[in-house]
């Protein structure tokens, strides 16, 4: 766990992951990233615009399920 403000506590491996498309691995804060759930086991994927326009692969970090 990482503490960002008092009180405030986030998961390392989420904190990591949402600043970073699954696919390409880019940063993508402050840009038009898809965000949605893996249909396996639900955790938060984002995907950046040029990787969802080109139907990129992308695999989920947890549970291993991959998807277009």
């Amino acid at each position: 766990m990482v503490k960002t403000r008092p009180g405030d506590t986030v998961c390392m491996s989420e904190a990591s992951q949402a600043r970073k498309c699954v696919s390409c691995g880019i940063n993508i804060s402050g840009t038009t990233a898809a965000s949605f759930k893996c249909p396996d086991c639900g955790q938060q994927i984002y995907r950046c615009s040029k990787c969802r326009k080109q139907s990129n692969l992308y695999e989920c970090p947890d549970c291993g399920f991959r998807g277009p």
